[in-house]
């Protein structure tokens, strides 16, 4: 029994997920235990629930049905978002769901999973190669139409985690060197300029190099060099033109001390809340910084703190080695799936599960700026986590057909 199961089901993916998802569970609880909000934890509950049954679905439907689907599904994902912009709900700034009465939804969520399954059935076509101009436009175009319209929201955060997937795709897809050095070039650069005007040279001088060594075409190269020279002295523009709470959190980041009652009073506490929490933590429902509430709606983007508080250093610890089983399963589901479509699929899913966790872990330490990136499986929310267990669906559904061209 054990066998026949070990061959159709990854065990290894199937119990990470479900491990985290009960972290998640317990963490939402704990963080909401005296902040009289128990209806958070029990709409987490009935999401995980409902999750799992999405999940079960999609790990069942046939895998040539999936691929089929994908252009469909990625038109209504594209639909959603137009529509969520004219008729979305706002909340904190930004215009990213649909009220349905005592649920919200978010489409962004389910467009990540839409965007993975498009950019995979066009990159598994035999007539497209991403050493073809045209084809690599085609490609950047299916991510950037929807991480255009999640800008416009706005929605910083999820936009990066659309970098989170293409950029993987892209290199697993073939894309050349000098390719991906030119489309990380001016992302790169602004962020590095950001920093002074020190680390901006260094950061040209930097790709400058790869760029050279790299080198396919003469004039592109010298195009993507005055490009992201261009960016990185513009970015004081752009920042200019950010809204107050987006420079908040800039100025945070590269000084989360500046504003410590204020901007940076999160980062502050979450920091607290982690390093309290020494080896073996302070007991569940024991941990000062949660219970006692002092980071804001601790159970979204600030999750990580409750375990690393209430279970130390080792419980912290745990929840990581889960995540890095399930991305070392999910990456070990892309070489071993004979089919094009699957591979691209399992990458993506990687991509967005360890954009996810390196951008809030690294919240949480203090060490990335706050951009609203929650955690997978543990961060409240019923859209974000029925995604994040549909992913999980897809590597089930992968690995029972990894034998299928």
């Amino acid at each position: 029994m054990f066998t026949y199961l070990k061959e159709r089901v990854d065990l290894r993916i199937a119990f990470a997920a479900l491990a985290l998802s009960v972290v998640g569970i317990v963490s939402v609880y704990s963080a909401t235990f005296d902040a009289h909000v128990g209806e958070i934890f029990s709409r987490q509950l009935y999401f995980l629930a409902a999750g799992i049954f999405v999940a079960a679905i999609v790990t069942l439907i046939p895998f040539r049905t999936l691929q089929m689907l994908a252009l469909p599904v990625y038109i209504a994902a594209i639909a959603m978002l137009v529509g969520v912009l004219l008729l979305g709900r706002t909340v904190s700034g930004s215009t990213s769901w649909f009220n349905l009465g005592l649920f919200r939804v978010q489409p962004s969520e389910f467009a990540k999973i839409a965007t993975i399954l498009a950019l995979a059935a066009y990159l598994s076509r035999s007539d497209v190669s991403l050493k073809s101009f045209r084809n690599l436009a085609v490609a950047t175009g299916i991510v950037a139409l929807p991480a255009g319209l999640i800008m416009a929201q706005p929605d910083f955060g999820t936009v990066l985690i659309y970098g989170g997937i293409f950029l993987p795709i892209l290199y697993w897809g073939g894309a050349t060197r000098f390719t991906m050095v030119a489309i990380i070039a001016p992302g790169a650069v602004a962020v590095a300029a950001l920093f002074g005007t020190t680390a901006f040279l260094i950061a040209v001088l930097l790709f400058a190099v790869l760029l050279y060594l790299t080198m396919e075409h003469r004039i592109v190269a010298v195009v993507v060099f005055s490009l992201m020279v261009t960016v990185g002295i513009s970015v004081q523009a752009i920042y200019d033109g950010l809204k107050p709470y987006q420079q908040k959190r800039i100025d945070t980041f590269l000084d989360p001390g500046a504003d410590p009652l204020g901007a940076g009073y999160n980062i502050s506490q979450s920091k607290v809340a982690v390093g309290s929490g020494g080896l073996l933590g302070k007991g569940y429902l024991r941990g000062t910084q949660t219970q006692l509430n002092f980071i804001p709606e601790q159970w979204t983007d600030f999750i990580f703190c409750v375990p690393a508080e209430e279970f130390g250093f080792l419980g912290a610890t745990g929840v990581l080695l889960l995540f890095l089983l399930l991305l070392y399963r999910s990456l070990a589901l892309a070489t071993i799936a004979k089919s094009i479509f699957a591979s691209v699929v399992a990458v993506g899913v990687t991509g967005v599960f360890a954009t996810h966790l390196f951008i809030n872990v690294g919240m949480a330490l203090g060490l990335l700026p706050v951009v609203g990136v929650p955690l997978p499986f543990l961060s409240y929310g019923g859209s974000f986590l029925m995604a994040s267990l549909m992913m999980t669906g897809l590597l089930l559904n992968i690995y029972f057909n990894r034998k299928e061209y």
